[in-house]
């Protein structure tokens, strides 16, 4: 298991999808041993954002603010982060707009 130092700067590096890959899976084998770890938690979190898995990012974050209440970090990245869910998964067929006016909503 590489130490927590280098999977830092692994990080940094990682380049392909089966870099990225491996890296989680030391993070979590890290955080299975350190499971309050704010700094693993915020490392994953910022690789999940990297992949667009925000439900997963969202959820290490909602972790930090458990164990850290006062990480108003955590917070506005929770609420970037939805709002980005927001409007990537806004149906555009939903809309009440009936003059079908782009401009109206």
């Amino acid at each position: 298991m590489r130490s927590k130092e280098d999977i830092s700067r692994d990080i940094v590096k990682a380049e392909s999808s089966s870099d990225i890959e491996s890296i989680i899976k030391e993070l979590n084998k890290w955080l299975k041993i350190e499971p309050d770890n704010i700094v693993l938690l915020e490392q994953r979190a910022a690789i999940f954002e990297k992949l667009q898995q925000y439900g997963n990012a969202i959820n290490d974050l909602k972790k930090i603010i458990e164990i850290a209440p006062d990480n108003n970090q955590a917070r506005v990245k929770i609420d970037m982060l939805k709002t980005i869910l927001r409007y990537t998964n806004t149906d555009i067929y939903a809309s009440p707009n009936t003059n079908m006016d782009p401009w109206l909503e």
